[in-house]
C-alpha cells in the first residue's frame, strides 16, 4: 500500500487537539472589519472546531495527525 499523501492546504489551516479533534480558524474576519461590531470581531479571533458532519473529510486529508 503506498504512502497517502497529506493535504498541504488542510495540513497550514487545521490543527489537530490532543483528544484527537480538529480545531480551525473562522471565516470573515480579514477584510470589511469597520462595518462588523466589536464583539463579532472579537469571536471572529477565536479558534473553534470542525463539526461532526465535516470531521471525517477532514480526517481524510490529514491522514497522519493524531
Amino acid at each position: 500500500m503506498p504512502k497517502l499523501k497529506t493535504h498541504r492546504g488542510a495540513h497550514k489551516r487545521l490543527k489537530v487537539t490532543a483528544k484527537g479533534k480538529i480545531k480551525r480558524s473562522k471565516a470573515f474576519g480579514r477584510h470589511i472589519l469597520t462595518k462588523k461590531s466589536a464583539k463579532r470581531k472579537r469571536n471572529l479571533k477565536k479558534a473553534t472546531l470542525v463539526v461532526k458532519s465535516e470531521f471525517k473529510k477532514m480526517k481524510e486529508l490529514l491522514p497522519y495527525e493524531n
